[in-house]
């Protein structure tokens, strides 16, 4: 039976590691994107290249009807869903709560809660034994900084994956009994693009001495957690926060 993985935020970084690394351990994957129709379409030949079937979806994971409709489109191209990983996300330009303004907070939490809410909803009405489903796994990608709080950097961001956790415990045990797993990683400083997209390209490695193992991780890592928590191998395993964070 083919395994069904959608990955959204799929183009770049933590996301496209695990698109290629799920492809390797033998699933089908869809990959989302918002912007980089390119990037996407890059790491869906990489898919393709070691034997798997790829698509590429396009919506705003902050706009509900454009999650619905891209589940849908999914439906009709590959058939029932096996997996999801909720990675689209986004940081902004370091600042204190104090020099935030509303519309940061809404772009926020549109994105990282609402597009994850969403994405989690279109998953069980798929993959749940009470809607006909033959089972599933789910996972969230939050942050340490759920943990740590990102005081004078990212608040705000902090507070979203703070949701996302509170999300992934109260929902793997709502569907606990329906055959889908829900978990969450919550990756470190990881070497990836989003940092300069909060305007900081050399943040990784300018934190890496605040890490036990005085590095950043590499995506590749963090995509091992992922696609485990995804297998068979996870079988007994919801509800779950991972931290991949070199010890910090």
């Amino acid at each position: 039976m083919n395994r069904i993985l959608l990955v959204t935020g799929g183009s770049r970084g933590i996301g496209a590691a695990t698109a290629r690394l799920a492809a390797a351990r033998g699933w089908d994957v869809a990959v989302h994107y918002t912007r980089d129709a390119a990037a996407a379409e890059a790491v869906a030949a990489d898919v393709r290249a070691v034997g798997r079937r790829a698509w590429v979806l396009r919506a705003d994971v902050a706009d509900d009807a454009q999650v619905v409709a891209m589940f849908r489109a999914l439906d009709d191209a590959a058939g029932p869903l096996s997996g999801l990983v909720n990675n689209a996300g986004v940081v902004d330009v370091a600042a204190r709560v104090d020099e935030m303004t509303a519309a940061r907070w809404q772009r926020m939490f549109a994105i990282n809660v609402f597009g994850t809410l969403s994405g989690c909803r279109e998953a069980v009405r798929r993959m749940s034994t009470r809607h006909g489903g033959r089972g599933g796994a789910i996972v969230n990608l939050s942050s340490v900084a759920a943990r740590l709080g990102a005081p004078g950097q990212y608040v705000d961001y902090a507070a979203a994956k703070g949701a996302i956790d509170a999300l992934t415990l109260g929902l793997a045990r709502e569907v606990a009994a329906e055959g889908v797993r829900v978990n969450a990683v919550r990756p470190g400083i990881i070497e990836t693009g989003i940092h300069a997209s909060g305007g900081q390209p050399d943040r990784a490695r300018r934190l890496a001495p605040q890490v036990p193992m005085q590095r950043p991780g590499a995506a590749e890592e963090v995509a091992e957690a992922i696609v485990w928590l995804l297998s068979d191998a996870a079988s007994y395993t919801t509800g779950s926060l991972l931290d991949v964070t070199g010890g910090r």
